[in-house]
């Protein structure tokens, strides 16, 4: 199936939440796991304050999903004591993208 679409999240942290801030977005992979239709998601962090996540999606119905799923709401919970402003969320559509298979036992 083909990505289409994609959700870009820039977070900045309260200095002295960069680390709860990171913790949060290491165990937002195990809710994504969950989530059939987010096919690719990432965390990373920029620098000491800026972290970011990237998820793609096969379809509008997949995002909408994602956007309204778990991840959403537990960043508006731990937002305003973690983060120095509202994340910067941008909906996108993807232009180009290369995946290619990882072979296991390599």
């Amino acid at each position: 199936m083909e990505l289409k679409l994609g959700v870009l999240a820039l977070l900045e942290a309260k200095p002295e939440k960069a680390a709860e801030v990171k913790e949060f977005l290491i165990g937002g992979k195990d809710i994504v796991d969950r989530e059939p239709g987010t096919r690719t998601w990432y965390a990373f962090q920029i620098d000491d304050t800026h972290f970011g996540i990237f998820d793609s999606f096969a379809d509008e119905d997949a995002r909408n999903a994602h956007l309204g799923g778990e991840i959403p709401k537990a960043l508006g919970q731990v937002g305003p004591d973690l983060l120095a402003k509202d994340p910067d969320l941008r909906t996108v559509d993807l232009l180009a993208v290369k995946h290619e298979e990882v072979d296991a036992q390599s």
